[in-house]
């Protein structure tokens, strides 16, 4: 957070402050002279006079001293007694209450006029939403009751508690964090994510930078939700994406959004990589807790919700979009019956609301139309997304709440919050101190990093795993090979996946670009022999595990990779055998090395390297968009 010029609790300097207080009392006295009718800097002309008339001021000057004593020290008993909260509606009377009792300098800036303001920011925001979706009731059944682990934070069970402590102490950690300028929520995931058939501006995770972000910047910070949402084109799923946690959103994101759902489809690997992903977070810097956004019904029972269980220490949850909107009482089955589909596809009206707050004042028919969707296809609408974001803005500003009462808390009673709540000062988890596994393989699951990758789809915000290694780099054990692979991106129009409302209405404005999506397809590319080697050079590898993924397509592993005898894999030189090769995690990745054994080459320079060369008779491109490495 950005340093406060107007240091609340500074370290107190005896010293100047009794300059200060000299420097006073010789001006009061001056100020009592001339009251009195001479100046002490006149010289008297009867040594006698001046005797008696400088007692005489001496003595008044004193009564007056002991009075202004006294009446102060009344007044400041009075204050604090007026305020003992030290709210006296700008933050003044805790400031000055702090600063005198303790004289300390915490190490963090976060005061407690911040505290007051934030919290002002975060209630006018649940006070808001309060009102809008039909009462605090309503709403928290919308936004509060459609998780896997419904949300209380005032009556936490045995099962919930962790969860809930878990957000709260996330918030904490940023908000007194001096080195931490921005909050990060990062969101992998399909179209959906994306916002796709919706200009990008509508998006949730924009339409929730715009809502929570105030609160944020109350608190002296930045909201920012890094989207990096992907369409289907790819072939990516969540399969082969949960690996890349560290690379798709920043490694310091603190929280961690997961919306592959629709790709899922009743697949076993589903929990099995989302429970991955979420041990995976607790090695991350932040810790982020992991929530799915669901836009369907949630389940009535099953894996779903004992993953949430077991999990929910790690404030793990999961968001189910259309039971929030079964929960405020509409009855949607009635308006089917009647013909009105609210879910059905450009339908406009969920309900409760036909636009979007921020289309409200729209004066063009088309885009206020457009802003009033819930159902695009299968994607959500505008209106959809504002729920999205309402819900999880509501869910935040609550725990933030939670997180103000600690941090004033030990900032009234003299205890630095930095010591407590610092992000330096959080524990650092090994695999052994997780929970065993309920459905993740323990092979990579169980482990003390999360994994590695380089991906070269857009858009990425974090670090790669895998990078290139340069072709001089005296390291790289093929320098002197011909390494000429050239990185590639499929260029996409303005508008695509812009829905022809939006197109119709933004084609001709100058701010049309707010529509356009961020995902493109990627990869490393080789078209020939001459395209020579591309040389990686890995991370440090616990497990062993080397996977690389082909582009474009959700089948392209097989002949890209698996069965294509034009390139030649090796790894820290030795080349490596296909037969030993398997497609997973899905289609269009294969697995190299399951992990280390005995055979594996051993790195000669320092790092391991995996090179893919194009041999003589290759005749078709050969793109990778992923290596990952665990």
């Amino acid at each position: 957070m950005p340093n406060n010029n107007n240091h609340e609790y500074q370290q107190v300097h005896p010293n100047d402050n009794d300059d200060e207080e000299s420097i006073e009392l010789v001006q009061g006295r001056r100020r009592l002279n001339r009251t009195l009718g001479s100046d002490p800097s006149e010289e008297s002309s009867s040594p006698q006079s001046s005797s008696s008339s400088t007692i005489i001021r001496w003595v008044v000057i004193s009564l007056l001293m002991i009075g202004m004593y006294v009446l102060g020290m009344k007044e400041g008993k009075s204050e604090v007694l007026k305020h003992p909260e030290g709210n006296n509606g700008n933050g003044e009377g805790a400031k000055k209450q702090h600063k005198n009792k303790k004289n300390k300098k915490f190490g963090t800036s976060f005061t407690l006029e911040r505290v007051q303001n934030t919290r002002q920011a975060a209630q006018s925001l649940i006070t808001m939403l309060q009102e809008y979706y039909g009462g605090k009731e309503q709403s928290e059944n919308m936004m509060l009751h459609s998780w896997l682990q419904p949300w209380d934070f005032e009556n936490t069970t045995n099962e919930t508690r962790g969860m809930v402590d878990k957000l709260v102490d996330t918030m904490a950690r940023a908000l007194v964090t001096d080195d931490q300028t921005e909050f990060i929520i990062g969101t992998i995931g399909s179209s959906v994510a994306a916002g796709h058939d919706n200009c990008n501006y509508d998006s949730y995770e924009l339409q929730m930078e715009r809502t929570f972000g105030p609160v944020w910047e109350a608190a002296g910070m930045k909201l920012s939700c890094q989207n990096a949402g992907e369409g289907g084109g790819c072939g990516d799923d969540f399969a082969n994406q949960v690996f890349c946690i560290k690379q798709n959103v920043s490694p310091n994101i603190d929280i961690a959004h997961y919306t592959w759902t629709y790709f899922e489809g009743g697949s076993a690997k589903a929990l099995e990589m989302r429970e991955s992903l979420a041990r995976w977070a607790q090695m991350m810097p932040h810790q982020p807790p992991v929530h799915v956004y669901n836009t369907g019904r949630m389940p009535g029972g099953g894996g779903e919700h004992e993953l949430a269980k077991h999990i929910s220490e790690f404030g793990y949850n999961a968001f189910y979009m259309n039971t929030g909107f079964q929960n405020g009482g509409y009855d949607y089955e009635a308006a089917k019956e009647n013909g009105v589909d609210h879910f059905g596809w450009g339908n406009v009206g969920d309900g409760y609301h036909n636009v979007t707050r921020y289309g409200e004042q729209e004066k063009s028919p088309v885009r206020k139309e457009s802003l009033g969707v819930v159902m695009r296809n299968w994607h959500p609408g505008p209106l959809a997304f504002q729920f999205v974001s309402d819900t999880f803005s509501y869910i935040y500003s609550q725990a933030m709440i939670r997180a103000l009462d600690l941090i004033e808390s030990d900032l009234k009673n003299g205890i630095d919050p930095a010591e407590k709540w610092a992000a330096s000062k959080r524990k650092i988890r090994l695999k052994s101190s997780l929970p065993d596994p309920l459905y993740c393989d323990p092979l990579y699951c169980v482990v003390d990093e999360a994994p590695g990758c380089i991906n070269f789809e857009k858009p990425t915000y974090g670090w790669w795993g895998a990078r290139v290694e340069d072709p001089e780099d005296s390291l790289n054990p093929h320098k002197g090979e011909v390494q000429n692979w050239e990185v590639w991106h499929k260029e996409e129009p303005l508008f695509r996946g812009v829905s022809k409302q939006d197109q119709t209405y933004f084609e001709d404005r100058e701010d049309k670009e707010i529509c356009r999506h961020l995902d493109a397809c990627g990869g490393i590319s080789a078209t020939s022999k001459d395209s020579g080697s591309v040389v990686f050079r890995l991370p440090k590898q616990e497990v062993g595990l080397v996977v690389i993924c082909g582009c474009c397509g959700k089948e392209v592993g097989t002949d890209m990779i698996l069965n294509n005898k034009d390139i030649e894999i090796s790894y820290n030189g030795q080349v490596l055998d296909r037969n030993a090769w398997d497609i997973w995690p899905n289609g269009k990745c294969v697995r190299l090395m399951k992990e280390f054994d005995a055979n594996a080459a051993k790195a000669t320079t320092g790092h391991n390297y995996l090179k893919i060369e194009a041999q003589e008779n290759l005749s078709q491109p050969v793109r990778i968009s992923h290596v990952i490495t665990l």
